[in-house]
C-alpha cells in the first residue's frame, strides 16, 4: 500500500525537532519527504515570492516549500508554533507562517498542516498540538499517544548527543529514520570526543587553538548554504566550536532566572543563556553572534551581548548574512577575528 507523503521544509525549526518528526511520521505509518539543501536556485524562488523587507530565514523556507510541491508530496507539514514555554511566544513571523505561505504560495498543490503547538516546553508531543494531524489522517487517541511518546524519546536521545558536544550538522545531512537512528545509536556506544570537546585539534602551521561560541538560531547556524558554511570554515581554521544546542536547558533556565523578566521570544531567550554561560567561561576566547539581517529579536539581543562581553571583556563580533551576503566578506571577518583571538592568547 503507498504510503502518504509529508513534505517537511529544511529550514527554520527543521533543525530542532526534525528527528522528532522522522520518528512520529514512521511511528504513524506516513512517508516523509524532505526538501533538498538550500541552494542559490532554491533561494531565489523563494526571493521572488517573498516581501522584500522580510527576513532571509523566511525566504528561505518559502523556497522549501515550492521545493516540496515539485516533489509530488500529498500534504505540506508546517506547524504554527506559538509557545513552548508560559508566557513566551515565538518570533511573530514564526506564528504567523502557515498564513504567510497560503497567501505568498496560493497555487500550493499540497493541503498544508498547520496544528498550532502551544506548549510548556520543549518537548511538544502533547496531543493537543497535533489535532489536524490526528483528524486527518484518522489517528486514534491512543495510537497518536503512544507514537508522540515515541518521538518524543527519540528526540531526547538526540538533543542529549548535542548537549555532549555534537553539532547539529552531525546530525542533519541524514534524511532517512533509519540512518538516523543508526548514527545516534553509533554516538551513543561508541567512546569519541566531540570536535568541541577534544583538547588535541590540528591547526594551520600548528597555531594556538582558539575556542569560539557560534550563537545564533538553529537554522542560521546549521543551513551551511544560508551561512557560508562557516563552521567548516572555522574547523578548517583550527577552531574548537561551541553553539546554543550544547548549552543544557538547566544551565539556560540558570542564566533568564537572573532577568528581571524574560524577553518576549522563545529562542531570543535560548540564546541569551547560552551566550551569558559562554562569556562568563574562560574557556572559551571568543563569541560570533550569527544573524540575519532584519531579525527584530536579533537586533535586541546583539546589543546585550555586546555590552555583557565588554563587561566580560570577551572578544565579540556580529556577522549579519542574507541573501546578498558573500563568501569572501565571511571568510576574511572570521579569519581577522581568529588572528586576533590568537595574538590576545600569545599575549597573555
Amino acid at each position: 500500500m503507498k504510503k502518504t507523503k509529508i513534505g517537511i521544509p529544511r529550514a527554520l525549526l527543521y533543525y530542532y525537532y526534525f528527528p522528532f518528526w522522522l520518528k512520529l511520521f514512521d511511528e504513524l505509518s506516513l512517508e516523509p519527504v524532505i526538501s533538498d539543501n538550500t541552494s542559490r536556485k532554491l533561494l531565489d524562488k523563494g526571493v521572488k515570492k517573498s516581501l522584500s523587507e522580510i527576513c532571509v530565514p523566511i525566504k528561505v523556507i518559502i523556497g522549501h516549500v515550492l521545493n516540496l510541491d515539485q516533489k509530488d508530496v500529498d500534504y505540506i507539514f508546517l506547524p504554527r508554533f506559538h509557545s513552548i514555554r508560559k508566557g513566551v511566544v515565538f518570533c511573530p513571523k514564526i506564528i504567523g507562517l502557515p498564513d504567510m505561505i497560503k497567501h505568498s504560495l496560493p497555487g500550493l498543490e499540497a493541503e498544508i498542516i498547520a496544528d498550532q503547538i502551544d506548549s510548556k516546553s520543549d518537548d511538544i508531543a502533547q496531543i493537543s498540538n497535533h489535532q489536524q494531524l490526528a483528524e486527518i489522517f484518522s489517528i486514534p487517541k491512543k495510537e497518536m499517544k503512544k507514537a508522540l511518546t515515541k518521538a518524543s524519546n527519540f528526540w531526547q536521545r538526540y538533543r542529549n548527543l548535542l548537549y555532549q558536544g555534537y553539532l547539529i550538522n552531525d546530525f542533519s545531512r541524514l534524511e532517512d529514520l533509519e540512518g538516523l537512528e543508526k548514527l545516534i545509536s553509533k554516538f551513543e556506544n561508541e567512546k569519541k570526543i566531540p570536535q568541541s570537546q577534544r583538547k588535541e585539534i590540528v591547526t594551520p602551521g600548528n597555531e594556538e587553538v582558539v575556542d569560539i561560541a557560534v550563537i545564533g538560531y538553529g537554522y542560521n547556524v546549521s543551513d551551511q548554504y544560508l551561512n557560508m558554511d562557516i563552521l567548516n570554515k572555522l574547523k578548517e581554521m583550527g577552531v574548537r566550536i561551541h553553539t546554543f544546542s550544547m548549552v543544557a536547558a538547566e544551565i539556560i533556565e540558570k542564566e533568564l532566572s537572573k532577568l528581571r523578566k524574560p524577553m518576549f521570544w522563545e529562542f531570543t531567550n535560548k540564546l541569551y543563556g547560552a551566550a551569558e554561560h559562554y562569556l562568563k567561561n574562560d574557556q572559551i576566547d571568543g563569541v560570533i553572534h550569527l544573524t540575519a539581517f532584519g531579525c527584530g529579536p536579533d537586533s535586541m539581543l546583539g546589543q546585550i551581548l555586546e555590552i555583557d562581553a565588554k563587561e566580560y571583556d570577551k572578544a565579540f563580533m556580529t556577522l549579519r548574512i542574507d541573501e546578498q551576503t558573500g563568501e569572501s566578506h565571511i571568510i576574511t571577518r572570521i579569519e581577522a577575528f581568529i588572528d586576533l583571538l590568537r595574538l590576545k592568547k600569545e599575549n597573555n
